[in-house]
């Protein structure tokens, strides 16, 4: 809401600055957006009279207007088509500076001397109207400084309300406000009850009760819409937003300004029978004022007379009903409208008003008659006419009633960390216009006002207190809490040494949606179902991912497609796989995932631009399960249908299956658009993470004894089974066994390898004999013949 800040210091005037003002206004939590000047800077610009014009003899659209300051008279060259003889207008004289440096002097166009400017509104930086010179009031005192004449050194306030504080959105409103901040007393504008001339009244019927507990009206004769409205209206009005449109509607904007109630002027000759409060029927047509047509609906509220609809309770009004150039009798109606029967109303039919900003937050249901006088006298003041008495139709079952709220001294104390007087309390709480019924040292009952729909319980009345005792009064302290911290465990890896082995070998991590086009997982995942969302952001989320890699492939395309071809990346998170009838039983694992594509190495001169393979990803899989020293992967050929098949494998721990790595399959790839080999990976995050107690060994200093076997195999036969066998049957004092050459080729049959082996032992108490050495080669040698089919390569 923009306010003016000298109309504000007409009802409340601390002895602050707008500094200070507009900080106390923020911290007492009605947040000041923007300050900004009423006008623009200039000096030496007064109120002048066109005393006489004439066309310029050299020019068609210039005048040689004659101007008085009140003392003397200036010739002044002026192209704005409203110049005219007997109009009061803002003279800016010579040496007068409009802006920063703009300063006026004697000036010759097309030969005819000018002493001085005619300005307009916009020169003035006062409104963006540049149609013509501003015209003032024809009672404006010739020769006065327009500053001083326009109150011009204003500020306009921009304060942002949160939508509780509703009785904020007025003068009077914020006067409050202002009043109990600075404890200053606050003088309302006076309201009187008006004399009733005649006797003319309009039938009111209210159907909807519940939704307009409150309708007031009130008939007046005899006003002349083309009155003009007073210029310190059409100022305030500027400064609080609102354009000037005729004295009726003027004057309501005014009121609701100015007291918080909004307003409507009908037009009574254009009103049949009596003005009914109904709901709308299904489809009802209603022509607005500002020239849109709207389908109504069951279930919103609207103002009618006995044939048709006439305005959207507490929005707009329509067309047809409203006050014209011809209107000389009005039906001005003030009434409250329950908040719940008006919320998202408005909004609904693609409307926004000032009328409905205000009902829907909460207007204050006893304000109804006070703004019906304010209005009622202005209006009789500015544009005449003669009074009816105030008809109203009130239903006292659906009025709001005042809510009565304890504030315990206990729970006060608690929450602002200190303990305030009694009587300062009581103070607080009064000049907020509570009414403090009863006060003991344990609380204080009270009876929140008409105007705060938001005080209803016991700490909205601390937060009142704590807000105008000032937050930063209160006391300010550290929280103490005793901090255990969990201890760490060596059964588990820390996740970040995961992240860190493989931002080491050139991964960067990445988080995606948990979910996916339902489409993408089925070119992925075509056996499985996944679980639909019933509510997805978009068409391309529609589903919970069943799998991390889908979302990598789409990151490592959005890569491609910018020209970016080696890309490392890796996820941690969770898939889910299960029934969308089952959610209770749904598997929810968490996942590492990564992939890779591109050259080896980042391009440079020291080494070949050569691409990664599957046994480049094998190696970083198998650095992850380096970090856990109690399992060691294991890999079998895999048959799933978005990978390679003669490039991918599943890791096993223990023989339990923990997740695939491999190759995607080209037909995948080709679907997709990707334009190299791309490598994926996905294993179960406890696989990795689980860890193995370390236990201490003696180093043994005896020596080692290696033996080196070269073994002819099938093709088929992973070295990976002959180094299970060999572990199985070469004694206790077998360390490890190393694979240093694998031969394919001339003098070995097709369907055969040659794979040489070298085996090491090391005893921890003696020196190992050749006798044990040969004795552990030989049952090796045997099992491998045995289980393999492998022999000794002559």
């Amino acid at each position: 809401m923009k306010f003016s800040e000298n109309w504000l210091r007409e009802w409340v005037n601390p002895e602050v600055t707008t500094d200070e003002l507009v900080a106390q206004v923020t911290l007492a939590g009605l947040e000041v957006d923007e300050v900004e000047a009423a006008a623009g800077e200039f000096t030496g610009v007064v109120v002048g009279e066109i005393v006489a014009a004439e066309p310029h003899p050299n020019a068609d659209k210039l005048q040689v207007c004659t101007v008085s300051d009140g003392t003397e008279q200036f010739q002044v060259v002026c192209g704005a088509p409203n110049a005219r003889p007997g109009i009061k207008i803002p003279f800016a004289k010579i040496g007068a500076v409009l802006g920063a440096d703009f300063k006026i002097k004697k000036a010759k166009l097309r030969q005819v001397e000018s002493f001085g400017m005619l300005c307009s509104a916009s020169e003035l930086q006062i409104s963006e109207e540049n149609d013509g010179i501003l015209e003032l009031s024809v009672d404006a005192p010739v020769g006065v400084d327009i500053r001083e004449y326009l109150n011009l050194n204003d500020s306009i306030i921009d304060v942002d309300l949160t939508p509780n504080r509703a009785d904020c959105l007025s003068i009077a409103g914020l006067a409050r406000e202002v009043g109990v901040i600075n404890k200053v007393d606050v003088t309302p504008v006076a309201i009187t009850e008006q004399t009733v001339n005649i006797d003319d009244t309009f039938p009111i019927r209210v159907e909807a009760s519940e939704g307009c507990p409150r309708y007031l009206g009130r008939v007046i004769k005899g006003v002349n819409v083309a009155a003009s409205t007073p210029l310190w209206m059409v100022e305030k009005l500027r400064r609080s937003g609102v354009r000037s449109i005729d004295p009726i509607v003027d004057i309501t904007n005014y009121v609701m300004l100015e007291l918080g109630q909004p307003m409507h002027a009908f037009d009574l000759n254009s009103l049949s029978g009596s003005i009914v409060v109904r709901m709308a029927e299904e489809g009802e047509k209603l022509l607005l004022l500002d020239g849109q047509e709207v389908a109504l609906r069951a279930d919103t509220m609207v103002i009618a007379d006995e044939q048709k609809a006439l305005a959207m309770a507490g929005v707009m009004g329509g067309e047809h009903s409203g006050v014209n150039a011809d209107t000389q009798t009005i039906f001005l109606e003030s009434a409250f409208f329950a908040p719940l029967a008006l919320a998202g109303k408005a909004r609904s039919y693609g409307l926004h008003t000032d009328s409905s900003h205000r009902f829907e937050r909460g207007v204050d249901a006893t304000l109804a008659s006070k703004a019906m006088e304010r209005a009622t006298q202005l209006i009789l003041e500015i544009t005449g006419g003669e009074a009816g008495p105030i008809n109203e139709v009130a239903a006292q079952a659906f009025l709001p009633t005042a809510n009565k709220v304890t504030l315990r001294r206990k729970k006060l104390d608690q929450y602002l960390a200190m303990s305030l007087d009694k009587d300062l309390v009581t103070d607080i709480l009064s000049r907020l216009g509570l009414d403090v019924i009863d006060v003991t040292d344990e609380q204080w009952l009270t009876v929140a006002p008409s105007h705060r729909f938001d005080i209803e319980i016991e700490a909205d009345l601390i937060e009142e207190v704590a807000r105008i005792f000032g937050y930063d009064n209160l006391p300010s302290s550290m929280p103490t809490a005793a901090v255990n911290f969990t201890a760490a465990t060596e059964s588990k890896t820390p996740i970040q040494s995961l992240r860190a082995t493989l931002v080491s070998q050139g991964y960067q991590e990445a988080v995606t949606y948990s979910f996916i086009d339902p489409a993408a997982s089925k070119q992925f995942f075509p056996h499985i179902d996944p679980v639909p969302l019933e509510n997805p952001i978009s068409g391309d989320m529609g589903v919970m991912r069943p799998s991390l890699l889908p979302g990598l492939v789409k990151v490592y395309l959005h890569n491609q497609n910018r020209q970016q071809s080696r890309v490392r990346i890796f996820e941690t998170g969770s898939r889910f796989v299960g029934d969308v009838n089952k959610l209770d039983e749904l598997d929810q694992t968490h996942q590492v995932a990564g992939l890779i594509a591109g050259s080896r190495y980042p391009e440079g001169w020291y080494h070949n631009s050569e691409k990664v393979d599957f046994f480049d990803l094998k190696s970083h899989v198998e650095a992850l399960f380096a970090l856990n020293q109690g399992a060691k992967p294991e890999f079998e050929r895999a048959d799933e249908v978005y990978l390679h098949p003669g490039r991918s494998a599943y890791v096993l721990v223990n023989g339990e299956r923990v997740g695939v790595i491999g190759e995607l399959h080209p037909l995948l790839s080709k679907q997709l658009g990707t334009n190299q080999a791309v490598y994926v990976f996905e294993i179960n995050l406890d696989a990795v993470l689980g860890a193995k107690l370390p236990e201490y060994q003696r180093v043994s200093k005896f020596p080692e004894v290696r033996r080196d076997l070269a073994l002819l195999v099938k093709r088929e036969t992973p070295v990976q089974a002959l180094e299970k066998v060999i572990a199985e049957h070469a004694g206790e004092a077998f360390k490890k066994v190393a694979v240093f050459d694998v031969y394919q080729g001339q003098g070995i049959d097709e369907s055969e390898k040659s794979v040489a082996l070298g085996l090491t032992w090391q005893h921890p108490s003696h020196t190992l004999s050749d006798e044990e050495v040969n004795s552990a080669v030989d049952s090796v040698t045997a099992a491998l013949a045995e289980k393999l089919g492998a022999v000794i390569r002559g």
